[in-house]
């Protein structure tokens, strides 16, 4: 069974619309696919897939409920779809313990007859969320263009690799001295790059540089930019590569871009995932072709790629942002032809997006007036 975490740096980028349509693309192909919702205390991936809320989910299986684990996985409407829903009313469920959450994962681990096990987490970078993100070393990370999105999936990307070097150095090793002499100063932990500490760690630990290095080898996260307006929003994913080689010395991934669609409104209003609702659609067909980028590599899914395979990806990404928006534009002129989209549709749609556009703008501003304070504080210190 290959895991597939579904995880971003803060919400509202579309995660769960991926892990719930990607889920049910790869089902279409034939694929025995488990979609749970890990979104541990604010779960609604229920309402994107159409599914009624059960009487019994995770919260009620993690809260101490008589119910066996299976008995939380439930058959869905989509053949080769099972779901595992989550329990966002039983308050305390985003910080379970250790004990249940190795619990947990030992359980999901074990689902028989399933091909792919595809997993919804909560936004941001708690350890429970980067635990389970770290059962697979081909996680999904999905973002968006906007600056604060792809601030915290680099965000998140950095804090798996501290995640992963403190699983992989032991309790009183002299690599977790150097790295809780870090922690210890937050400031510190910010300026210094991960290669950097890796170098002290080789020189004081280099058992514990080997473990950290064999772990980090099978650690190969995938990319999703979601909610693209413009070809050139493409471009924020090498924003978010060039920094993960740089400070942290590790590669990505692209899967591909998806692009921001106003049917998935009309889908999500009706609870009906937009591949279903319509899978002609821009952003159905972008989900079909990440689907069948996963199908292709699960023959190597353990294996490393180098930096072209990598580069390629990126390449391939990029093209289909050129494409999709010509697509797109040729549906909007479609629409405009046969009179189903007015004019004054098409002007008001254009007056909404330049409010967001200038929403936007203020929050580039207001994060780089912070970083500019944080930067000149970092200088002082």
């Amino acid at each position: 069974m290959r895991v597939i975490p579904i995880a971003s740096g803060k919400g509202g980028v579309g995660k769960s619309l991926v892990a719930a349509n990607l889920s049910i693309a790869l089902a279409q192909a034939g694929k025995r696919v488990v979609l749970a919702d890990l979104d541990l205390g604010g779960s609604n991936l229920h309402l994107i897939l159409g599914f009624t809320v059960p009487k019994h989910g995770l919260g009620t299986y993690l809260s101490g409920a008589k119910i066996d684990f299976p008995e939380i996985i439930y058959p869905t409407e989509y053949p080769n779809l099972r779901f595992i829903p989550g329990d966002a009313e039983i308050p305390g469920l985003a910080n379970i313990p250790a004990r249940q959450k190795v619990q947990l994962a030992k359980h999901l681990l074990a689902i028989p007859d399933a091909d792919y096990l595809v997993l919804d987490l909560g936004a941001g970078t708690g350890t429970n969320i980067l635990d389970f993100f770290l059962l697979s070393g081909r996680g999904l990370v999905v973002t968006a263009p906007t600056l604060t999105a792809t601030l915290n999936g680099y965000l998140f990307l950095k804090n798996a690799v501290f995640r992963l070097m403190w699983d992989s150095f032991k309790p009183k090793s002299r690599a977790r001295v150097i790295l809780e002499s870090l922690r210890k100063d937050g400031a510190s932990l910010q300026r210094v790059y991960v290669p950097e500490i890796l170098g002290r760690v080789a020189e004081a630990d280099p058992d514990s540089r080997a473990e950290f290095d064999r772990r980090m080898a099978r650690f190969s996260p995938r990319l999703i930019m979601n909610m693209l307006e413009d070809p050139k929003d493409a471009e924020k994913a090498q924003k978010i590569r060039r920094s993960c080689r740089e400070y942290l010395g590790m590669d990505l991934e692209h899967l591909g871009v998806l692009y921001r669609d106003g049917l998935q409104d009309v889908a999500q209003g009706s609870r009906i995932p937009i591949i279903r609702y319509k899978p002609q659609a821009i952003l159905s067909q972008g989900i079909y072709r990440i689907a069948d980028k996963i199908l292709s590599t699960e023959a190597d899914d353990e294996e490393t790629y180098d930096s072209e395979y990598l580069d390629d990806s990126f390449s391939a990404a990029d093209s289909e942002a050129e494409l999709d928006f010509e697509a797109k534009v040729g549906y909007v002129e479609e629409l405009l032809s046969s009179g189903v989209l007015s004019q004054g549709d098409l002007v008001e749609t254009v007056r909404m997006q330049q409010f967001e556009i200038g929403q936007l703008r203020k929050e580039n501003n207001f994060i780089k007036s912070k970083l500019a304070i944080a930067l000149a504080q970092g200088f002082r210190v």
